[in-house]
């Protein structure tokens, strides 16, 4: 019997990637008629590349290697922030640097970076950022506790909150209070930037080590989706779950990075509507039956709908169980 093939060519994989690369495109041309600059077309003809080529990869590959399609666009666009805007640039790339930038009205790499892909982006293709471009997941996503341990830890996403208003309040005392002007910051921006993301990667390691999952930091302690939650809750990208195709084996929510009631929101007869889909697609590559879809609509839902530790699960003990038997 002939093996699968590595990659194969569909129309689905094809329409994704040029979807994404058409997109960015857009963008890119939108800021050079603004700016006359075709530094932008690069820019983010660069981004819409690695975005596309990761849509691609995770549709056409087979199976056991379609996470590496999303994993390849982290590190592509991963390394081009932090690395070539970030260090070569002298770029502060941290919200620390956004806030900055949005105290003294100095529209920056950094500026622009949040304005698309953190404040108008989620609008459109909600917290898709965490999952396919963030430098600090770009590094964790790698570490071995891929599938999260069952449930999360109850209000301990406080902590990112509490994380956001201590940057907002620490770049608020440096420019208010100790006379840190724009000038002084844009200086300072690489020794920003090294210790920022430093005190990031160490929080995420060590995290992930005593929790023994890959996605604690953006779950508990990143600042980044404070504002990204409020905003991708009308995002048009939303993952669907057909109760018509599912086979209702379980293995979305025990594998989704996120710890998402997928199958509840199935039940429901609505789209993923937690803040916290990520858009990562490991539920539709481990879905044996095909069952699951990116979907583009209009829908609101408040309701959060997250697997927690405390939580009575006995359909999952009941699966486990069967399983066993």
């Amino acid at each position: 019997m002939p093996s699968q093939k590595t990659i194969q060519f569909s129309g689905e994989a094809v329409r994704s990637g040029l979807g994404w690369l058409v997109m960015f495109l857009a963008i890119g041309f939108w800021r050079y008629a603004a700016t006359g600059h075709g530094f932008f077309i690069w820019l983010f003809g660069y981004i819409g590349f690695s975005v596309a080529i990761g849509a691609f990869l995770s549709r056409a590959l087979k199976r056991k290697l379609k996470p590496w399609g999303r994993r390849i666009s982290q590190i592509l666009i991963g390394l081009f922030m932090l690395g070539l805007l970030g260090f070569l640039g002298h770029e502060n790339m941290q919200i620390e640097g956004f806030f900055f930038y949005l105290f003294a009205g100095v529209f920056s790499g950094a500026s622009l970076h949040y304005f698309i892909a953190k404040l108008v982006g989620p609008f459109t293709f909600g917290r898709s950022w965490c999952g396919w471009a963030c430098w600090t997941m770009m590094v964790m996503d790698l570490f071995p506790w891929k599938k999260p341990a069952r449930g999360r830890i109850k209000y301990l996403g406080l902590l990112r909150y509490i994380h956001f208003a201590v940057s907002l309040a620490l770049v608020s005392g440096f420019y208010y209070l100790a006379d840190f002007s724009a000038a002084g910051e844009r200086a300072a921006e690489l020794e920003w930037l090294m210790v920022g993301n430093a005190l990031y990667y160490l929080l995420a390691v060590v995290i992930a080590v005593a929790l023994k999952d890959n996605r604690a930091f953006c779950k508990y302690i990143c600042p980044v989706p404070v504002t990204m939650k409020a905003l991708s809750r009308f995002s048009l990208l939303k993952q669907k779950v057909n109760l018509d195709d599912c086979n209702d084996c379980g293995l979305c929510e025990e594998n989704c990075l996120m710890d998402i009631k997928l199958l509840e929101y199935a039940r429901q007869n609505k789209r993923v509507l937690s803040t916290e889909c990520i858009l990562c697609d490991t539920c539709v590559n481990i879905c044996p039956t095909g069952a699951i879809k990116s979907t583009w609509k209009f829908d609101i839902g408040w309701q959060e709908l997250i697997n927690m530790k405390s939580d009575d699960q006995p359909e999952e003990l009941e699966r486990e169980q069967s399983k066993a038997a």
